[in-house]
């Protein structure tokens, strides 16, 4: 199976930053694999609450966003006490899903590159579901 290369988006619309912890360290003394996935999806829940959006907001309405699958490429070491922003682009909006876009650097030097396929999800009727209009006019409100 070919590798997947994901390349860097000419913008981002939000940025996290993020600060490499003693135990996002691995045995080769850099950034682990999952700790990775970790800078993501905490920079995802960052932004969603920019949007108005919660993790445990999925109780009130019985909608959440799933992941349908994830990319990552992986460029360049992290270190302990290494100051890194990540930067996030929503692309490719669905009626069900979208895209969303992910760039983990340390200044200009790119970490990783991320791609996750997000999917609304109904956690009521256990099923895909439309995107929530209230998901969709906030991005729009943001993005304005």
């Amino acid at each position: 199976m070919p590798r997947v290369k994901l390349s860097e988006q000419p913008q981002y619309e939000f940025c996290h930053p993020m600060t490499v912890r003693a135990t996002d360290i691995n045995y080769g003394a850099h950034l682990a694999n999952e700790a990775v996935l970790e800078f993501a999806h905490e920079a995802r829940a960052q932004f969603f609450a920019v949007l108005g959006f919660k993790a445990t907001d999925t109780n009130q309405h019985h909608l959440g966003m799933i992941i349908g699958d994830v990319i990552v490429n992986y460029k360049a070491e992290a270190f302990l006490h290494d100051r890194l922003e990540i930067d996030c682009q929503i692309d490719e909006l669905k009626k069900k899903s979208f895209r969303f876009l992910q760039r983990i650097r340390r200044g200009d030097q790119i970490i990783a590159l991320i791609e996750t396929g997000m999917v609304s999800f109904d956690y009521q009727t256990r099923s895909i579901a439309p995107l929530p209009e209230k998901f969709l006019s906030a991005l729009n409100a943001y993005r304005q």
